[in-house]
């Protein structure tokens, strides 16, 4: 991985004020797009993995002022478009992990161990070319496989909850043909006013007293269980389908990402955000397109503005993460499910896609799948540890098989 970014100069033809307005634009839109269209997989995730209501509340804070600092730094210093998010495919792992043993403090630790794996990717060569050796169609396949009940939760909500969750899937499909990148955001704001309506019908209220952003701690522990299964496959989608495509996302657009410097900052910050219940923050990859992309002006000197715009953002949207929790957990069941499946419907498909392209790993990749989504637990680890498990053994099996035979003498 490249380890430098050269930066790239500003024309000096173009006014100033022109060339900022669409970066700073741009910025903006990153991060409301990337924090209305996962934030409900965060709360999923972590409450899943036994955070309460508060707890939940503060891991989501906690991930926004470390995304925020981490880009106000990263493209502050190097001058290019630079964005990071929370690890979405990672809180999606952790909402069909369960609860490990140790409860919520031992997922807590095992936040920790992922915040120095990836910190510790920028400074030890060998650990990067380790998780590179995993073959990706398993990486991927173990990834389709966590997504895929999480993916079946639109399908739940309509028999559970039709009338709020009917016009949900409506709005996101008319946006997904004529808005694409508002689709998952405007069925979220549909839904949270389904939520309003239904909360004012039944003459509840969201309790005020947590609709302030506030930060809590939680002393960790850790555990064999939790460090198997949820630390090291944290660690491996997070790096396999957030930062290793973050990278070719900006190389896709000209600018050479600051890996080490990247993996240094998102491995701090996880550390940072773990005791307050934040999981993994890494490079962005699908949101990274918007701030490096032509959306940010035709003046590419100029496009580190939206990534640092996008920074100061996510520091901002901080501030109502508590009051989205509150109203998140009031919600009836499946409505904010059946958003974040809708939200991953997109990584779901890219990963089986990828899992299944090379025909001679499609045995391993499949049976890879099936064991992370069967969610089988076993030694108090859960599925995608197994699963990936699984895929290697029989990828090592099959492999004889599976190698190209040479042409024979005829």
């Amino acid at each position: 991985m490249p380890l430098s970014s050269p930066r790239i100069s500003r024309d000096p033809a173009a006014p100033v004020s022109e060339g900022l307005v669409r970066p700073v634009m741009a910025g903006i839109v990153t991060a409301l797009v990337g924090f209305t269209s996962t934030f409900a997989v965060v709360l999923s995730g972590l409450r899943a993995v036994g955070a309460n209501p508060e707890q939940a509340s503060s891991g989501l804070l906690a991930l926004c002022l470390m995304v925020g600092a981490g880009v106000v730094l990263l493209a502050w210093r190097n001058r290019i478009p630079v964005t990071l998010a929370w690890s979405t495919p990672g809180a999606a792992l952790l909402a069909v992990a369960g609860v490990p043993d140790g409860g919520w403090p031992a997922a807590v630790g095992a936040f920790l161990v992922t915040g120095v794996l990836i910190a510790g990717t920028g400074l030890v060569r060998p650990l990067g070319r380790l998780v590179s050796s995993i073959p990706t169609p398993l990486a991927q396949a173990m990834l389709a496989g966590v997504l895929l009940p999480l993916c079946l939760a639109p399908m739940e909500g309509v028999q559970s909850a039709p009338l709020l969750v009917v016009p949900v899937l409506l709005c996101w499909l008319v946006l997904s043909r004529f808005a694409p990148r508002w689709s998952v955001p405007g069925a979220l704001a549909i839904a949270l006013a389904g939520i309003v309506v239904q909360l004012v019908v039944e003459g509840r209220a969201v309790p005020t007293a947590g609709l302030l952003p506030a930060m809590v701690w939680t002393t960790p522990s850790w555990s064999l269980g939790a460090v198997a299964g949820i630390a090291l496959p944290l660690y491996i989608v997070t790096m396999a389908s957030q930062n290793v495509p973050g990278v070719a996302v900006l190389g896709s657009f000209g600018y050479q990402a600051p890996w080490r410097a990247s993996m240094l900052v998102t491995g701090t910050g996880t550390l940072l955000a773990a005791p307050f219940g934040g999981h993994a923050i890494n490079l962005a990859a699908l949101s990274a397109a918007l701030a490096a992309g032509d959306e940010a002006g035709a003046d590419r000197g100029w496009r580190w503005v939206a990534g640092f715009v996008s920074g100061l953002a996510y520091l901002l949207l901080g501030a109502f993460s508590a009051g989205l929790a509150a109203l998140v957990a009031a919600a009836p069941p499946g409505v904010l499910e059946a958003v974040a499946g809708l939200a991953l419907l997109g990584t779901l498909a890219g990963s089986a896609a990828s899992a299944l392209a090379e025909p001679g790993e499609r045995t391993g990749a499949v049976v890879t799948f099936l064991v992370a989504a069967s969610g089988l637990s076993f030694l108090g680890i859960g599925a995608a540890f197994w699963a990936l498990l699984a895929g290697l053994l029989v990828r090592a099996v099959l492999q004889d098989r599976n190698r190209p035979q040479g042409k024979t003498a005829g």
